[in-house]
């Protein structure tokens, strides 16, 4: 039996994976904390609170998963049209493939002559896989994966979201507040200090950026509650 061996993912492929999962952990924590906050600012009732939280819990994590599938499925379908295309394109009009390879050396700075050559040498080897790079920047056979973005953006939000409803319900009343603003904290510095990390990025604006995003959502909430 021929087992099918696995391609390497991309880079794109990965990053599009861990901005599913930083969007997701982001939406999970500040959807469910500010139910959270509305609903403890406007009742005691610890059973209600924790009903409110798990509810937007799920809906937040499926909302998100559902959204990624739909939206990376979509941007899968345009590469794959876009591959097909150019399958056509290199049967009845072979030239005007040349001529846009071609372009794309002399942009880089390449003479007129030494790009026609290194055309027609990649397109003698590897036509599509050279089309589809130039013209759309697509790696043939690596295509967005929607599933990767959506288990991934399901985990993250119920992960994001599932601290504060844990601390808004177990933590004793006098406690309460304290509990779930320093799971907020912790956990958007979280999702500020990993995605940033990973990338290279600023890690310590990333992580003040989303602790003080998530603290006005707190906020805004607590005194949204208060109204009523």
């Amino acid at each position: 039996m021929t087992k099918i061996k696995r391609q390497k993912q991309t880079m794109e492929e990965k990053l599009n994976t861990l901005r599913a999962g930083v969007l997701g952990s982001n939406d999970g924590i500040l959807t469910v904390v500010g139910v959270l906050v509305s609903v403890a600012a406007a009742t005691t009732n610890r059973f209600t609170i924790f009903i409110a939280g798990l509810s937007d819990l799920l809906a937040c994590a499926f909302s998100m998963a559902s959204g990624e599938y739909a939206s990376v499925s979509t941007q899968k379908d345009t590469e794959q049209s876009a591959v097909e295309a150019e399958q056509r394109l290199l049967k009845t009009d072979f030239a005007a493939e040349l001529d846009a390879v071609k372009d794309y050396y002399v942009q880089k700075g390449v003479s007129e002559a030494t790009s026609m050559k290194i055309a027609k040498d990649l397109l003698s080897k590897k036509p599509l896989q050279t089309v589809v790079r130039v013209k759309y920047d697509i790696e043939l056979g690596h295509y967005l994966n929607p599933w990767d973005a959506a288990f991934s953006s399901l985990f993250s939000a119920a992960a994001g979201g599932i601290f504060p409803l844990c601390a808004m319900t177990f933590a004793p009343a006098a406690y309460k507040w304290y509990a779930v603003i320093l799971a907020v904290v912790l956990t958007s510095a979280l999702t500020g200090f990993i995605p940033s990390k990973l990338g290279n990025g600023l890690v310590k604006v990333a992580v003040i950026r989303n602790i003080i995003i998530a603290l006005i959502t707190v906020t805004i909430h607590y005194f949204v509650g208060k109204l009523f």
